[in-house]
């Protein structure tokens, strides 16, 4: 398994488990949707802290979690000892022999640098006939987010950051698994705004998590102005007396291996 680091990806994993474990939770239907069989060789791309490779373990079947994260890695394989983790790039990874399966939520979208590559690698990573079953976010999600996030960082005179991540339409993304030699057998796309229960400080708390990237070349003393700025700026669409939401929107697939 070659493994080369994503240069705007660098995880919190305890903070990702406890404030943001709708990620996975959201993730069970995913599951359902593969349907792992016993004995059956299961590889979770972008498997996180490995709670959902524990569910599909479950289920009977023989799975390998893949990460881009050596702390998602570490602590998949501090709370599942019994599980097989390793460090692996989306992008360029083989392994030394194919799966029944690939199964992956929320993580394509994070693979943005060639989606195509990613898409190849699931291809060979699968025998003839092996499913690819994924969700990651669709075009359109977090708009109202991003939006926030765009208008606060030029109002204080900041270059517009990179957004590190790829939001396809069905269309687009029915198209490069078919070019890739893959049928289809099922795509949904769907709004899913999220509770961000755990997000007192609403979308600041959120850009911390999952863009937190972009604020490395934020002048330290505008960092806080910045995400005050990004949370006014988002409230309107995204605050509601319950709390704070994210405007999901996601993209599901399942697809066989020609």
């Amino acid at each position: 398994m070659r493994y080369d680091t994503p240069s705007l990806i660098r995880w919190n994993a305890r903070a990702y488990d406890s404030s943001f474990g709708y990620v996975s939770a959201q993730g069970a239907p995913l599951v359902d949707l593969l349907d792992p069989q016993p004995g059956e060789r299961v590889l979770d791309l972008g498997c996180g802290t490995g709670v959902l490779t524990a569910e599909i373990a479950s289920r009977g079947a023989r799975v390998l979690g893949i990460d881009g994260s050596h702390s998602m890695i570490e602590t998949a394989i501090a709370q599942y000892p019994g599980l097989d983790f390793t460090v692996g790039d989306g992008h360029d990874f083989t392994v030394a022999q194919p799966y029944d399966a690939v199964f992956s939520n929320a993580a394509l979208h994070w693979m943005s640098r060639d989606p195509d590559a990613v898409i190849e690698c699931v291809r060979m990573a699968l025998q003839p006939g092996g499913r690819f079953v994924g969700e990651l976010g669709g075009a359109g999600n977090c708009a109202a987010l991003t939006a926030a996030m765009l208008t606060a960082w030029r109002e204080h005179g900041l270059r517009d950051p990179h957004l590190p991540w790829y939001f396809p339409s069905p269309a687009e993304y029915a198209v490069r698994l078919e070019r890739a030699g893959f049928t289809l057998r099922l795509v949904e796309y769907f709004d899913r705004p999220t509770p961000l229960d755990d997000c007192p400080n609403g979308a600041a708390d959120w850009v911390r998590m999952f863009a937190h990237s972009l604020l490395d070349g934020v002048p330290m003393g505008t960092v806080e102005p910045l995400l005050r700025r990004v949370n006014e700026l988002a409230a309107p669409a995204l605050r509601r007396e319950s709390g704070w939401m994210a405007d999901y929107v996601r993209l599901r697939f399942a697809a066989v291996r020609q």
